[in-house]
């Protein structure tokens, strides 16, 4: 050997990477279940209102809507504390398991009721699949590659964003809806076994201790079952309640109201309700635009379908067109407004999203071309897309480090809350408009007018989040 010629040493052998043989199944798998979740979730949303006009649920369609979301509450919290106790294959595996059951469960539906049941189980699987796929990954993967894997996961979302409402809306429109369900119930199946066999190996050992359970005061600062339960039945009773005007209905209104004024406080910061300045106006504002955006998305399709009769497909492209506008917009905000100050772009953000909700109301008027109401979706989700990623940037800047994983639970509890009781307030708003004898069409036109409100209060309460 030539002197001073370098020896070819274990330096010199190139690390395994996330596709290596090693990891190659793992990978695979893991993104093929990301896409399907995210093929699911995009597809199913905007059928379902073409399923609640065709079982005479239009009325309860708030409920199908809402329990999702306040089934993935408890989901997320019965999968964390899970995760941590005994490692993330087992929730995560029920999860799946639930996600199939949930979508045959559905796809039968005889009634609104059996679709709303279904929407529940699938909020439970969502939230216990979201807590438990980065625990999952943690196990699988030294720690050296579990950024380009977390990359890869939201990567996995792209083209189902692209092509999985649109898809939906094709077949829902040729075919039935009923056919979206069953299609996505048999293309995951088999993803979700592979899954179970990947996550029986051997946790992955680089000294990290994936599998370690985090700090005590973590788990301590962690809500319990009960709290989150009581949140999702509240939230539960209280969208049942607002579907019909009648002595019964008020009281599930009102047995949902107390659960949620006495468990909400306990999994959230101090002076949320009440705007105090830093963490709890942020995640005050987190909750309602999260609120006004799912309201537009649940209700703006429902009306342009059952009442404006446009196409599935329509609907469909509307949804991929928020998608993309989400994500172009937030990619503006994150490269070409970096030196804006956070705030500001959240007020920005919340008056775009307010001129949305405006078009949303003059799309429901006699006479005016309903594309204008579809609009509303991609013009909401620009507003979201410059809004959203600013408050958790303002959101972790006002919190200590050793507390910034219960701020982004608190972030995420409040957005679901915001989802439910602003869905709630704009369903009521409307089935007290047809009960009071106003056309649907003016039915719509009030509950988006309230919808004017929250994005309103967000551009005024915005500099409260500043940071300092």
């Amino acid at each position: 050997m030539a002197e001073g010629r370098p020896v070819p040493g274990p330096a010199a052998v190139a690390e395994p990477g996330i596709f290596s043989r090693p990891y190659t199944t793992a990978t695979t798998t893991f993104a093929v279940v990301m896409f399907l979740t995210g093929f699911a979730a995009l597809a199913v949303v905007p059928t379902l209102p073409t399923a609640a006009r065709d079982l005479d649920g239009v009325s309860l369609f708030p409920l199908v809507a809402g329990c999702f979301v306040a089934a993935s509450l408890l989901g997320g919290v019965l999968g964390g504390h899970w995760a941590d106790r005994s490692g993330a294959r087992r929730p995560l595996a029920l999860g799946m398991a639930l996600s199939v059951l949930t979508l045959l469960v559905s796809a039968s539906s005889g009634s609104i009721w059996q679709l709303a049941a279904g929407r529940f189980v699938d909020g439970l699987a969502a939230g216990m699949v979201a807590v438990s796929v980065t625990t999952a990954i943690g196990q699988s993967y030294p720690e050296r590659l579990r950024p380009r894997m977390l990359a890869l996961m939201s990567a996995s979302w792209v083209i189902p964003s692209l092509v999985g409402p649109p898809l939906a809306g094709v077949v829902a429109e040729w075919w039935s809806w009923r056919a979206v369900f069953y299609g996505l119930a048999v293309l995951t199946v088999l993803p979700a076994i592979a899954l179970v066999i990947v996550l029986r190996r051997p946790a992955a050992d680089d000294g990290a201790g994936p599998a370690d359970l985090p700090p005590a005061e973590e788990r301590a600062a962690r809500p319990p079952l009960f709290v989150a339960t009581m949140l999702s039945l509240g939230a539960a009773l209280g969208q049942y309640g607002v579907s019909e005007w009648d002595v019964n209905h008020l009281a599930f209104v009102a047995v949902g109201v107390v659960l949620l004024v006495v468990f909400a406080p306990r999994l959230l910061p101090a002076g949320t309700w009440r705007s105090a300045r830093g963490l709890p106006t942020t995640v005050l504002l987190r909750g309602l635009t999260s609120g006004t955006y799912f309201t537009v998305e649940a209700l703006v399709p429902l009306m342009l379908i059952t009442e404006r009769e446009v196409a599935a497909v329509t609907v469909g492209v509307a949804f991929t067109a928020s998608a993309v506008l989400w994500a172009g917009a937030s990619w503006v905000q994150g490269k070409a407004l970096q030196h804006v100050a956070r705030h500001r772009l959240v007020t920005v953000g919340a008056l775009v999203m307010a001129a949305s909700v405006a078009l949303a109301v003059v799309g429901s008027l006699h006479g005016v071309h309903p594309l204008v109401a579809a609009a509303s979706m991609p013009l909401a989700a620009v507003g979201m897309g410059l809004l959203d990623p600013c408050v958790t940037v303002l959101s972790l800047k006002h919190s200590a480090p050793h507390r910034q994983g219960h701020t982004t639970s608190a972030l995420q509890t409040n957005m679901n809350l915001g989802q439910v009781v602003v869905l709630a307030l704009a369903s009521a708003v409307l089935n007290a408009c047809l009960a009071a004898g106003a056309g649907p069409l003016g039915g719509y036109a009030a509950a988006f007018t309230l919808l004017l409100a929250p994005p309103l209060l967000v551009a005024a309460l915005a500099v409260r989040a500043r940071a300092v």
